[in-house]
């Protein structure tokens, strides 16, 4: 038995009315593009000469690290505060 071939595009919406973000292509252009761009600003750390205050601000790399584990923390511990704030789908109705 053979499988249908999968469609890469998002269902028609809005009108048929497709953006640019709906081609699953472009949005992996994009990824890799954000991927080239934090891979250089990381790299190029060891180019310019830092004014630190803290011995551990002259760390390779250490403010790209810092910010993406801090946001990754962030996102983490959103996570977890959803399940303690989070309302009844029909809390406003009653």
């Amino acid at each position: 038995m053979t499988e249908a071939p999968v469609n890469d595009r998002a269902p028609e919406k809005d009108g048929g009315k497709r953006f640019w973000l709906d081609d699953r292509r472009n949005v992996h252009k994009l990824f890799w593009a954000l991927v080239v761009v934090c891979s250089f600003l990381f790299l190029s750390d060891a180019f310019y000469e830092k004014h630190v205050i803290y011995a551990f601000e002259n760390w390779f790399g250490f403010f790209g690290l810092f910010g993406f584990f801090l946001s990754f923390a962030l996102v983490l511990t959103a996570r977890e505060l959803r399940k303690i704030l989070m309302r009844d789908e029909d809390y406003y109705d009653r």
